[in-house]
């Protein structure tokens, strides 16, 4: 490994939707982990706020891909992966354009990679505050939301400083070896938004690729950039969807019936809750998007633009 920064051979691969300023400290970061600005490559999914032109302005040598359309996470995403692997990358880090890494994250990252391939992550905190758990991994239970992040909302301390094997890391900071992409094949872009993370890191561990969380190591992400963040009615719409569809994918009997009790069937006494709280509206609309999951509708641009206007 080379004095703290990122070897050669991985790849970044950061996608952009509208994001404003936080793209440039994102690629601050990434370079100050020691990756060449040729080895990032910045997808951008038809943004309209002028991020891109920023982008390209202060960073001129970066590889940058241009979608006509805003595909997805998913299909966005798995336009840089392509291209990465096109260049021969051996390992490619996934990160939302709202994250920034601790110094020697990467490299951290990279020299606990097993020998034989595997996807590994660093604990993920809030940008702010800094000091508390976002995600240190995560476990699907096929209950509420099909699975729980492990530590969100917990402050940070020795507990989440750890190595341990999970059943996902989240997309935000996931670094992941070719192997992997060779053997399962790029993200599930169906999902457009929400899961393709826990369905590639199903997949990887069906295929007997190891996937841990790297405690000792940190990320920071801003929650609530992109969709929102927190219980609101876009972010609750699209992960209610892409559960069913998740379901649709992996579920048995039991996870059927256990998503059923947990998060069908609770519904009305987390909306008397909720709207206590003024949210009742994001319980409407994960109650809308479980029923649209099970019609087999997906997630789209269009319907996010509805949500985001109030529809």
């Amino acid at each position: 490994m080379s004095d703290g920064g990122a070897r050669a051979g991985t790849w970044a691969v950061v996608l952009n939707w509208n994001g404003g300023e936080q793209n440039l400290d994102c690629v601050r970061s990434l370079l100050a982990q020691g990756f060449p600005p040729e080895h990032i490559v910045f997808v951008d999914n038809a943004s309209t706020d002028g991020s891109l032109e920023r982008v390209r302005a202060e960073f001129a040598a970066l590889v940058v891909l241009r979608n006509d359309a805003n595909e997805g996470y998913g299909h966005g995403t798995n336009r840089g992966i392509a291209h990465a692997l096109a260049q021969n990358a051996e390992r490619v880090l996934l990160v939302n354009n709202d994250v920034t890494f601790e110094t020697g994250a990467v490299a951290g990252l990279e020299a606990v990679l097993p020998p034989e391939g595997g996807i590994v992550a660093p604990r993920v905190l809030f940008k702010n505050p800094p000091d508390v758990i976002w995600c240190a991994g995560g476990v699907i239970t096929f209950r509420t939301n099909l699975s729980t992040m492990l530590g969100h909302g917990e402050k940070d301390d020795a507990r989440h400083r750890v190595t341990r094997d999970v059943d996902y890391v989240p997309g935000c900071a996931l670094l992941a070896t070719r192997s992997v992409f060779e053997r399962i094949g790029l993200l599930e872009g169906d999902y457009f938004a929400y899961h393709e993370d826990v369905e590639f890191c199903w997949k990887a561990k069906q295929a007997g690729f190891p996937v841990r969380v790297i405690g000792a190591l940190a990320a920071h992400h801003d929650a609530h950039s992109s969709t929102g963040g927190g219980y609101n009615p876009l972010r609750k719409y699209m992960m209610a969807v892409n559960t069913v569809h998740f379901l649709r994918r992996h579920g048995t009997l039991g996870r059927w019936l256990s998503f059923w009790v947990f998060d069908v069937a609770s519904l009305p006494f987390v909306w008397c809750y909720r709207a206590l709280r003024g949210e009742g509206r994001a319980v409407r609309a994960k109650a809308h998007g479980t029923w649209d999951g099970l019609r087999g509708r997906a997630v789209t641009a269009e319907r996010m633009r509805e949500l985001s206007a109030g529809g």
